[in-house]
């Protein structure tokens, strides 16, 4: 076995562990902002090692490059709209009403919007 197919292996069983820790945290934290931050995180994170690592795996077996050139992709795929996804998801379910839980000390973007609003910036359908 070569080197490119245990780093690939690597890899992947790091990208299962993030996927575990993805999980763990959808279990555990208390309300849908904090579980959608830590799964984000932690799904890109093992959707990368997974991705890449199949790639690398795969050439290290004697497969063609183009394994690892569709992984590369994809996984950058991955990692520019995982995050914007989780944002747009989060926005509107606090614009939706969706509370925060009541251990939360910090609204930035409650201080946000009244800034706006006291500032009169808010334009017309509440979108700023």
């Amino acid at each position: 076995m070569s080197a490119l197919a245990w780093i690939g292996e690597f890899l992947v069983l790091f990208g299962t562990i993030f996927y575990f820790l993805s999980t763990l945290g959808l279990i555990r934290m208390p309300d849908v902002y904090n579980r959608m931050q830590t799964a984000t995180k932690s799904a890109t994170l093992g959707s990368l090692g997974v991705i890449v690592g199949t790639g690398l795996w795969a050439v290290g077996e004697g497969l063609s490059i183009a394994w690892l050139t569709k992984a590369i992709v994809i996984a950058v795929f991955l990692l520019l709209t995982n995050p914007i996804s989780a944002h747009a998801l989060i926005r509107g379910a606090y614009k939706s009403g969706i509370p925060l839980w009541e251990g939360s000390v910090v609204d930035k973007y409650r201080e946000h919007l009244e800034k706006k609003a006291s500032e009169g910036n808010v334009s017309e359908g509440g979108e700023e």
